[in-house]
């Protein structure tokens, strides 16, 4: 067997959204992948937006997303580390996917070291989003009271309404913006590395662009793009880091 000395990253497939044209295939894919990279993978941190929607309620989960997660289940009980990031669209995951795959979740930054070497990560929502309305809700969403209230509505109606907002913002939305000197991000890391010390690389999601920045020397600033458009990810062999695409994964969207 091959040794498990790779760590990967990915952010943003978005599973399940109504942009998809084809969402069993898009999963079918994306397991593939997993399964794939699974015989040297170490650890995999999935930096958040891994789907489209989630909303855990007591004794009920959302529909779909089986072959996927079945594939995470899989790898967790091989031994790869599992590292889920809570992102803007699959914010509201509590205990049920923690305890029946066996993976960590993480809501908010982690500073950590992988080889040697200190990574900080995050979703990119947290570091990188100047609105104002949009700090407002994401505040919201993660209030404790206003999620039991939620969870009062019949899931007929909310599941729905998900993934229709979700469709309706990203058809609309406008073609993501490159990450260049002066860019929230960017002045994130380097505040951050001006208040707590050398950082070797940032990781982050949530803007569907692949960015490679050299903030200095040393220091790199990585934008994983996304799982469905691009078929983009990051893979760390204890030395260096390369963004990569998933082969044989097309595509996804309409």
């Amino acid at each position: 067997m091959a040794e498990r000395t790779l760590t990967y990253f990915i952010s943003d497939l978005h599973i399940g959204a109504g942009y998809i044209a084809d969402s069993h295939e898009h999963q079918r894919r994306l397991s593939q992948w997993l399964e794939s990279i699974a015989p040297r993978a170490r650890t995999i941190y999935m930096l958040g937006d891994i789907l489209d929607y989630w909303y855990e309620y007591r004794s009920v989960v959302p529909r779909g997303y089986i072959r996927f997660l079945g594939t995470l289940a899989r790898l967790a009980d091989e031994g790869v580390e599992i590292v889920w990031f809570k992102g803007n669209h699959d914010i509201w995951i509590f205990d049920y996917l923690p305890h029946e795959i066996g993976l960590q979740v993480v809501d908010g930054l982690l500073d950590t070291r992988i080889d040697g070497k200190r990574f900080v990560m995050e979703h990119g929502d947290g570091v990188g989003e100047l609105r104002r309305s949009y700090r407002i809700m994401r505040r919201l969403f993660r209030n404790r009271i206003l999620q039991k209230l939620f969870s009062a509505i019949h899931p007929r109606w909310t599941v729905g309404f998900a993934h229709s907002w979700s469709k309706h913002s990203r058809l609309k939305g406008c073609s993501p913006r490159p990450i260049e000197k002066g860019d929230p991000m960017i002045d994130f890391a380097e505040k951050y590395m001006s208040d707590n010390g050398h950082v070797d690389y940032f990781i982050f999601g949530h803007r569907h662009v692949e960015a490679d920045v050299q903030l200095s020397d040393n220091s790199r600033l990585i934008v994983l793009g996304d799982g469905f458009r691009q078929m983009t990810y990051g893979v760390w062999d204890g030395t260096n880091f390369s963004l990569k695409k998933m082969e044989n994964c097309q595509n996804a969207t309409i």
